[in-house]
């Protein structure tokens, strides 16, 4: 087995790497309005067995995120490996979950408008159906304009253990599903790689966008 490499700090290299990408995400998806405030969170899996993740902390602009705002922790959600601060993001059972049932490498979290604003208007159909569009064919493993994709809604929890097993449950019922929404809330979706999870979220983002903008001139007060 190779000897695991330490950057010059002494943190994990492969935990040094995942904390900056998060970094770069953070101000990406900050710069197009998807994580406002303190919203969002992500992560990276950074092994699988024991699981353990690089995530963002909580509270912390994602606009401003800096590598030590990132947080290694175990499949308990418990602290491994921090820097100057203790507490990962409110979400992380979320993000536990769905590394477990997916096998994805990757889980990101937005709060954009349009994600918020239709998981509302569908809410009561506990989610929405996305077809004919090509944008489409960048959800990984979809070639078609006219692949039909379910987006299910969850309603929120303030108990994210209660969250977590809806998450899962959802996830098992909907497994060609590559995103779901949680009520008033926002945009969760993941894929196996950071590149691939990034790539999820822009084409996701857009179709809700398009869907959005397209009923507005029919929905009523």
């Amino acid at each position: 087995m190779c000897p695991q490499a330490y950057d010059k700090g002494g943190m994990r290299e492969e935990f040094s790497n995942s904390s900056r990408r998060l970094v770069e995400i953070g101000r990406r998806f900050d710069a197009l309005g998807w994580v406002l405030g303190t919203s969002g969170n992500f992560s990276i899996v950074l092994d699988r067995e024991p699981l353990r993740l690089a995530i963002t902390a909580s509270g912390i602009p994602k606009g401003d995120l800096t590598p030590n705002q990132i947080l290694e922790i175990d499949a308990n959600c418990a602290v491994v490996q921090r820097s100057a601060v203790v507490r990962p993001s409110a979400e992380a059972r979320l993000h536990v979950a769905i590394a477990r049932v997916k096998g994805a490498g990757s889980i990101l979290h937005t709060h954009s408008i349009w994600s918020t604003v239709l998981s509302e208007r569908y809410a009561s159909t506990h989610g929405l159906m996305i077809e004919g569009y090509e944008m489409l064919k960048g959800l990984e493993g979809v070639t078609t304009h006219k692949h039909r994709e379910w987006i299910p809604i969850i309603e929120n929890d303030q108990d994210t253990t209660r969250l977590s097993d809806k998450v899962r449950g959802i996830l098992i019922r909907y497994p060609t599903a590559h995103a779901f929404l949680l009520r008033r809330h926002g945009l969760y979706t993941w894929g196996d790689t950071v590149a691939q999870a990034v790539r999820h979220v822009e084409i996701v983002e857009f179709l809700l966008e398009a869907v959005a903008r397209s009923e507005a001139p029919t929905w009523q007060p």
